[in-house]
């Protein structure tokens, strides 16, 4: 026998091991989140259904989707724990209250404050860019325009 051979038969054989054992580890790992599952846990179904844990008995899930509406569910459809989101509780400057040395701008009407963009709500104010021969972009010019 070729020893080459031999040597790729054994990295080959060693790669099958390892993601296997990555697989299995991750199987396991999903099993014993199933297992633990307790009422008012949020979770997410395989098909992409959110829902509180309201009961777990044996194989079988009760989720509550919406207030009153509860649905029952095979644990192994159970696909992920989902986090509540956390809300960040941080002191918030409020940048519309200037210091009294930055009074200027509220002055004019329709001011906009420093660093502010004023986005207009619609296309209505702007005007199309004309070309040297008086034309818009949006076509050629008229016969008479010649």
């Amino acid at each position: 026998m070729d020893p080459t051979f031999l040597i790729i038969l054994v990295i080959g054989l060693g790669a099958m091991f390892l993601l296997s054992s990555r697989q299995r580890k991750a199987q396991q790992k999903q099993l014993s989140f199933r297992d633990n599952l307790q009422p008012g846990q949020e979770v997410m179904t395989g098909s992409g259904m959110y829902g509180t844990v309201v009961e777990v008995d044996g194989d079988v899930v009760v989720l509550e989707s919406t207030p009153g509406s509860r649905t029952r569910w095979i644990k192994a459809a159970i696909a992920r724990l989902v986090e509540p989101p956390v809300e960040d509780v941080e002191d918030v400057e409020d940048t519309d209250v200037a210091d009294d040395d930055d009074v200027e701008w509220r002055d004019e009407p329709g001011a906009v404050p420093p660093g502010r963009i004023d986005v207009p709500d619609d296309l209505s104010s702007l005007q199309p860019p004309r070309g040297e021969d008086g034309r818009d972009d949006e076509g050629p010019a008229s016969p008479d325009k010649k």
